[in-house]
């Protein structure tokens, strides 16, 4: 066998599962996705506010931007010379929004998600994860040298027990809980206001919440769900993403200033990468600011996923959806490929979702609504299903 045969026949069993994937040229206009000459509804995107796919932000945000602050690279991580005035207005501005708490960059969610836990977790260190946490915070839970307990999705009282059990255990200092607010491919939420009243209970506990999903369609600011359901000051790590609703890139922390300057000087994704372009950073700065008006628009993605979420039950899907994330859940992967490749037919950009991304027998189609969509959209993409 040559060095690649193994590679190669790995492959051949992925297509033959229906589980293979590959890249696609597209090209993107307001609410419409372009592949393969075929127009479609696009909803794969996670431009749930439509801010990226609005040319007239843009065009704004160039018009009052000199161009002696169009950096495009910032050529060194923030510790040496990227510390750029775009990065400190912005953390300045998620401080102020955020109640005055402090606010850490990073180039993305995925190096938050993998740098974070690792440099605050020790051997003294438990951390208690939901079982269906996003790929970055499970590979930082794995990066780290604490251990760790996965509980029940969602089961709080699965959680209770098992804080309960370790509380008392003198082998850990502290325990981390680590969640999402609402879960990207289910589309569901947990309980903050139950979860942070758990926490209480227990003293040395600490929460960690990824917002990702959340952060500007929840909350009368588009602060996400921890600002819906008044608990900002209460989440230890409340981690969030600029590249969904917020058109933007990288992630943010929001926390205590002690931990930040910690992160600072522990966090090897954050010594060690080269930052984000200062331009990006001023464009985050841009669009946030714009999102926390944007209540009319949060509004309608609600009502628009309400609907759709009750016409995917009525025909009969498991759809465990609260959110603007819909899946319908069709169990095998060559089934729910069929799926996905008729609805692109009918004019309906949906992926589907496929193992290892969801367990085995639970493909489904991941419907992302965003604001652009109409009532009429919806009607006629419940006839196809």
């Amino acid at each position: 066998m040559s060095l690649l045969d193994t590679y190669a026949e790995q492959l051949d069993q992925l297509k033959q599962q229906g589980n293979f994937r590959q890249f696609r040229s597209n090209l993107q206009q307001g609410r419409y996705i372009d592949i393969d000459q075929r127009r479609m509804l696009n909803l794969a995107s996670n431009d749930y506010l439509g801010l990226a796919a609005d040319p007239l932000l843009r065009e704004q945000f160039f018009d009052q931007t000199p161009m002696a602050e169009r950096y495009m690279s910032s050529s060194s991580s923030r510790l040496l010379t990227g510390n750029f005035p775009s990065y400190e207005q912005f953390e300045a501005t998620l401080s102020q929004a955020f109640a005055g708490r402090a606010a850490l960059l990073f180039n993305s969610g995925y190096h938050m998600n993998i740098g974070i836990l690792p440099a605050l977790s020790d051997q003294r260190t438990l951390i208690l994860a939901d079982k269906l946490v996003h790929a970055s915070m499970i590979d930082g839970i794995r990066l780290s040298s604490a251990k760790y307990v996965r509980y029940r999705h969602n089961d709080l009282l699965h959680l209770s027990q098992l804080l309960q059990r370790y509380q008392q255990d003198e082998a850990y200092d502290r325990i981390i809980v680590v969640t999402e607010s609402i879960f990207s491919m289910d589309g569901d939420e947990t309980d903050l206001k139950q979860l942070v009243a758990l926490k209480k209970q227990f003293g040395k506990v600490m929460l960690y919440v990824d917002d990702a999903h959340a952060i500007g369609v929840r909350g009368e600011q588009g602060l996400g769900c921890a600002e819906q359901y008044g608990v900002i000051a209460e989440i230890d790590f409340l981690v969030g993403t600029l590249g969904k609703a917020l058109a933007s890139v990288g992630g943010y922390l929001i926390c205590d200033p002690i931990i930040r300057d910690f992160l600072i000087n522990r966090m090897r994704p954050l010594i060690f990468s080269t930052a984000q372009p200062p331009m990006m950073m001023a464009w985050s700065d841009f669009i946030f600011k714009k999102m926390m008006n944007l209540n009319d628009k949060r509004l309608q993605l609600a009502e628009l996923s309400a609907d759709l979420q009750q016409r995917v039950r009525d025909k009969g899907y498991d759809c465990p959806s609260t959110s603007q994330i819909v899946p319908v859940i069709v169990g095998e992967s060559p089934h729910t490929l069929q799926l996905a490749q008729r609805l692109q037919q009918a004019g309906f950009y949906i992926m589907p979702v496929r193992p290892p991304t969801v367990p085995q027998n639970s493909s489904r189609l991941r419907i992302c609504l965003h604001s652009q969509i109409e009532m009429q959209d919806i009607k006629q993409l419940a006839t196809q299903l």
